[in-house]
């Protein structure tokens, strides 16, 4: 997706993709138009062979034939993206039918962050809608906004309602509700290919817009699982979890992760580095995005150090329930488990 803050360069996750014409800001892994490259869809688009498949591929919540649910994006900032907020279900169902009519909560991981890379995520204690409105004009809006540094591996929750921007030097995997709908409230002046100043959508953002109501802070990462790297085995750790989406880190090492997922929701799997196979024909490597139909295991062999994010949805007593096995406390729980 070429956006006006992004990179002419998608290296290091896909080295060869340099040098290009246009700035690429978005790579989007899961969405309806990206074409399946291998198994019984292959060549069809993932709109396609999503409403195709058999019903228990796509799990016990999604046998019906509702679109797909979760986005799963690598985003490339070279600039600001705009300061911005999204509607939440409520809002979108009643004014953007023609949009999908669904909201947008999401969550970043970074991949990769530069010294001094950052976000800014929430309005800081006290700040008014008027407030908001003044920093607008008066071109001094971030300095109203939380903001937060960035390190790699750090995860962020950012829930509709909740302005934010990201700035350049990092690689984020963004993990959000099947949606593309974005309230623009500042853009830093700037001007698209035909010379013109996007479109702004300062009147609706207000209305979606919390004020107060929820301060965003970097999400504790929760340890689900641990073997020993001599034995193979690696390490499982849940990023965040809400109604629409749960994401793990997992860390592969040479050999295979024990943990056996049930087979009751679809597996997406994004590589982040390394490379190895699920069997004798089917191998990955960095920057692949994988669906894993829910009847099947789909545990990834490695044939070296690998880290993956596996997303899905899951009801949230569940991942609760897993996390008072591992002796998380109600206070860590709380703080990566939303909703």
């Amino acid at each position: 997706m070429p956006r006006i803050w992004g990179a002419h360069s998608l290296a290091p996750l896909y080295p060869g993709k340099s040098n290009l014409p246009d700035p690429i800001g978005e790579v989007w892994l899961t969405g309806v138009d990206c074409k399946v490259a291998s198994g019984p869809f292959s060549g069809k688009t993932l709109g396609e062979a999503w409403r195709e498949m058999p019903p228990e591929w796509r799990g016990e919540r999604f046998t019906g034939q509702g679109g797909f649910p979760i986005l799963v994006k690598f985003i490339f900032p070279k600039d600001k993206l705009s300061i911005q907020v999204h509607p939440d279900d409520t809002y979108a169902s009643k004014h953007e039918q023609a949009a999908g009519g669904r909201g947008k909560t999401e969550m970043w991981y970074a991949v990769n962050a530069e010294p001094g890379a950052h976000v800014f995520v929430g309005t800081k204690p006290g700040v008014t809608k008027q407030q908001f409105l003044d920093g607008i004009a008066n071109h001094t809006l971030e300095n109203l906004l939380e903001k937060h540094p960035v390190y790699n591996g750090d995860t962020f929750f950012v829930p509709a309602g909740i302005p934010h921007t990201i700035g350049p030097g990092m690689i984020l995997c963004e993990v959000q509700e099947y949606s593309d709908l974005t309230y623009r409230v500042y853009d830093y002046g700037r001007l698209d290919a035909t010379g013109k100043p996007r479109e702004l959508h300062v009147e609706k953002a207000m209305e979606v817009m919390r004020f107060g109501k929820q301060k965003v802070e970097k999400v504790l990462s929760l340890s689900m699982w641990s073997g020993d790297q001599r034995e193979g085995g690696g390490k499982r750790t849940l990023l965040t979890a809400c109604p629409y989406f749960t994401v793990e880190r997992w860390e592969l090492y040479q050999h295979f992760l024990t943990y056996q997922p049930t087979g009751l929701q679809f597996n997406i799997h994004v590589i982040l580095a390394g490379n190895g196979q699920y069997d004798r024909n089917t191998k990955f490597q960095a920057g692949e995005c994988w669906f894993i139909p829910a009847p099947l295991t789909g545990i990834p062999n490695a044939t070296r150090h690998t880290t993956m994010l596996r997303a899905y949805v899951q009801d949230l007593d569940v991942i609760r329930k897993e996390l008072k096995i591992q002796k998380c406390s109600p206070v860590e729980i709380a703080s990566t488990v939303f909703g």
